[in-house]
């Protein structure tokens, strides 16, 4: 089988070694910042090799593959790396700090010619496979406007355990690159390119001396259509409350948690997931915090791995939905370049730049 090293004891150990070894991958090597701590969860997790530097894990015989899930501001040197040794890469968004950062991981991937993806598993998951296809279908015309809004129970509490990175600034950190990266790839694939912003990216909770919580944008894309995209992970709220839903010429469809429905002139439908779009079963739930959303994100990642391995095998990629490359990276960064600068001037309406 092919080798995989991971780098990023977190993330890394609870969903990306999962999703390799589920799509074919032995993960060769474990690599963390602290020597200790990485040997015990490797011992932990059945990966024979702990290191405390990617070139070490590199040296090893047998690594194919090298997976990224590590704060922020490490993937460029991280992943320009595993590149230039000739090792097809996932990285995890958000992809870079920066557009500027993410051209360069970009042209280190191309002219190393290796499989090159992002961590936007979520492409995968049924529901927005399925929007997704129901729009490129026609089923609701021309997409006009949508809102995509969730309030999530996760850090209203400041004394909520967070990795200590997350709402660090300098280090990539905030809900708008963790969450809203993943909105930005969302709308991406749903109604094309962004062209501009109007942001605001306040703090919520009373968590002080740190990166935003929430975020609150209006985008308009390149086709015309306008969407409001906001979120806070500070809700007080017992379970996430959301709205997803794009509004057409001819139809509505929106996501609830009963699954994907379209309404138009004939009435209100459920519609079916498709066998291609079908998931592996997901894990048992846990009790342990630390795996909230492991049922949720193992399914899709492994669909992930497993485009990893068709790179690494030299065959041709069959995937039901568009791969996330590094040139999706760059094009969620300059999204993202591009609201931190509407926020930064007050909302002012921001040109995507490229």
């Amino acid at each position: 089988m092919p080798g995989a090293v991971v780098v990023g004891t977190g993330f890394g150990c609870r969903v990306h070694v999962p999703a390799l070894r589920n799509a074919g991958f032995t993960v060769r090597a474990l690599v963390g910042r602290d020597a200790a701590r990485t040997q015990r969860r490797a011992e932990r997790i059945g990966v024979a090799n702990a290191c405390t530097s990617l070139t070490d894990a590199l040296a090893l015989e047998g690594v194919d593959a090298v997976t990224i899930a590590t704060p922020p501001d490490t993937h460029a040197s991280l992943t320009i790396e595993a590149c230039a040794a000739g090792r097809h890469v996932i990285c995890e968004k958000p992809f870079a700090l920066d557009a500027a950062e993410a051209e360069a991981m970009l042209v280190a991937a191309e002219d190393a010619g290796v499989m090159h993806l992002v961590g936007h598993e979520f492409r995968w998951s049924p529901d927005r496979a399925l929007v997704a296809r129901a729009i490129a279908e026609g089923a609701i015309g021309e997409p006009r406007t949508f809102s995509l809004v969730s309030y999530v129970p996760l850090v209203a509490d400041p004394a909520a355990p967070v990795p200590e990175w997350w709402f660090d600034g300098a280090r990539g950190g905030g809900w708008l690159g963790a969450s809203g990266s993943h909105i930005v790839d969302q709308v991406r694939t749903w109604v094309g390119e962004i062209a501009s912003v109007s942001a605001a990216l306040p703090t919520v909770g009373a968590r002080t001396g740190s990166a935003e919580d929430s975020f609150v944008v209006h985008v308009t894309t390149r086709s015309g259509a306008h969407g409001v995209l906001q979120q806070t992970a500070a809700s007080w709220s017992p379970g996430v409350v959301g709205l997803t839903v794009v509004a057409g010429t001819e139809g509505t469809i929106e996501v609830t948690a009963d699954g994907v429905f379209c309404s138009d002139r004939s009435g209100r439908r459920k519609l079916a997931v498709p066998a291609d779009l079908a998931l592996p079963e997901p894990p048992t739930l846990s009790d342990d915090p630390r795996e909230r959303y492991t049922h949720l994100e193992l399914g899709p990642y492994t669909r992930l791995a497993e485009a990893l391995r068709a790179g690494v095998d030299g065959r041709t990629v069959e995937s039901p939905v568009p791969l996330p490359t590094f040139a999706d990276g760059l094009a969620e960064m300059r999204v993202l370049d591009a609201i931190r600068r509407s926020a930064a001037a007050d909302g002012a309406v921001t040109p995507v730049s490229g």
